[in-house]
Parts: structure tokens; C-alpha cells; sequence
């Protein structure tokens, strides 16, 4: 299958002195949902910030390696120059503007788009019928709505843009469980009635390999295990370190690296 984005050996460093990718590769086949999983501080939000073209403002670069949208190159666009090409970002802890009604909100969604009035008009609506909630708090400050509307609101906001494809970073930080999900299935919707293709990146394995058709696991800023969501799912190395179903509770290992099988597949960190 065509990759839509493929990420090529990337190297990212902050500050010029901290290397924090590693030679991270992947891709995101047109119309699919790829998880990134890993603990925290595995690489995750580094990834989709390279992608997004996000990490200078966080005097971060990327130093080696090459990201392609469409077969083209895109790692030197500006953040806006990607979202007019149809990939979008929806950032860590929602960031919606607080001051605004949820509506006005999702309207700054669609200003990069040269539409008419009536048409942004048939756009909302559109998010409406996704995210009902929304539509009953429309007219009501975000910041005095829960972080699961928020977190609606910041994914229908990026619909409003019409892109191919949206970064989603960490869907389900801070919700309740069964926002949680009403999330995710929203977003299982919005994949396949909509075409959109997500790369969310997630602690929540369980969850991310429930809903995604394919995954990389990343440690310490490098793919150490990739494959359908459903082998995952039932690797015994990913039930053990990241879906918390140990097979011996008295064996301890500091990583996934410390596992036979990942040596078996020491061929990614060469």
C-alpha cells in the first residue's frame, strides 16, 4: 500500500547538544490510523512535532533524514504551508483558545480555507453531527467546558481545515475512561467515513492498538518493534512492558530491550 507520509532514518536534537531521535522511520499508509506508543518521554511528541514542522519553537531540529508527504519533501515547509497541503496537528493537552465559544473555535479552523460563508456554514454542521456534544455547548466559553469537549473541539477544530491527514498527540490524557473511548470512536468515524488518516501518538496502548491498524513502539527515541495492531496486540513482550500483563512477576527488567525476542530483533538499532 502507498505510504500518504513517510518518515526516512529522522534525527532530531534540542538545544544543538540533545539527541533525542534516533533514527526513527515510519509510515502512514492513505486512510489508516498508525499508533506511535511508548512510555513517556519514548520520542512520541518529538515525532509529530518533526512532521508538523513544530519544533523550532522549541529550539529543536532535524538533523538528519527526510519526511515525505505525497512523495514530496516537507520537512522544510512552515507549520502553516503543511496544513495547505493537508496535514494538521492537534497538540498535547487540546490548546483550544480559552477565551473563545466552542463555535468560534472550530470556525478558526477553516481559515486557511479560501471558502465561502455557506460553505463553512455546511463544514460546521458537519462537525456537529460528529461530535454532538459540541453543538449542545457550542455558544459556551471552552474554558468552562470538561477536557473532553475540549479535546472534541480541538479535533473538530482541525477537521474544519479539510485535511488528509491529522497528528494527533496524546488523545487521552487526562479523560475518564469512557470519554476515552467516545474519543477514539469518533475518531474510527471520522477515518472511515471522512478518508482521514491519523498518526496518533499514545501511552494508552490498549486503547491506541484497539482502534489503530498498525503500530510502532518507540524507546529511548527508536523504533524498537513495529507490525499490525493486531500482532501487538498479542505480542507477549508488548502485553508484558506496555499493556501490564506480565508472564513472571518476579522477573524484572529495567527496558524492552532487556527481552530476548527484542534482541532477536536488534536489526532496528543498527
Amino acid at each position: 500500500m502507498t505510504a500518504l507520509l513517510s518518515v526516512n532514518n529522522i534525527e532530531v536534537i534540542y538545544d544543538h547538544v540533545i539527541l533525542v531521535l534516533k533514527g526513527v522511520s515510519l509510515e502512514v499508509p492513505k486512510g489508516k490510523i498508525v499508533a506511535l506508543l511508548g512510555a513517556n518521554g519514548a520520542g512520541k511528541s518529538t515525532t509529530l512535532k518533526a512532521i508538523s514542522n513544530l519544533l523550532g519553537a522549541e529550539r529543536g531540529d532535524v538533523t538528519k533524514g527526510s519526511i515525505q508527504f505525497k512523495n514530496e519533501r516537507v520537512d522544510k515547509l512552515s507549520p502553516n504551508k503543511l496544513v495547505t497541503r493537508g496535514v494538521i496537528q492537534v497538540m498535547e493537552g487540546r490548546h483550544c483558545f480559552a477565551h473563545l465559544s466552542i463555535e468560534d473555535n472550530l470556525l478558526t479552523g477553516a481559515y486557511t480555507r479560501n471558502i465561502s460563508n455557506a460553505e463553512v456554514k455546511r463544514e460546521l454542521e458537519k462537525i456537529y453531527d460528529y461530535f454532538p456534544r459540541l453543538k449542545v455547548r457550542r455558544k459556551s466559553q471552552a474554558a468552562y467546558t470538561s477536557g473532553g469537549e475540549q479535546q472534541m473541539c480541538a479535533i473538530g477544530r482541525a477537521m474544519m481545515a479539510k485535511p488528509e491527514m491529522i497528528l494527533l498527540d496524546e488523545p487521552s490524557m487526562g479523560l475518564a475512561p469512557q470519554i476515552v473511548e467516545e474519543v477514539f470512536e469518533i475518531v474510527k468515524d471520522l477515518n472511515k467515513r471522512e478518508n482521514v488518516s491519523f498518526l496518533l501518538a499514545e501511552q494508552n496502548t490498549m486503547v491506541a492498538l484497539k482502534y489503530s491498524d498498525y503500530g510502532y513502539i518507540l524507546e529511548n527515541g527508536r523504533v524498537v518493534m513495529d507490525g499490525a495492531a493486531e500482532d501487538l496486540r498479542n505480542n507477549e513482550d508488548v502485553k508484558e512492558f506496555y499493556l501490564g500483563v506480565a508472564s513472571n512477576n518476579d522477573e524484572e527488567r529495567k527496558s524492552f530491550k532487556d527481552v530476548k525476542s527484542y534482541r532477536r530483533r536488534k536489526r532496528w538499532l543498527s
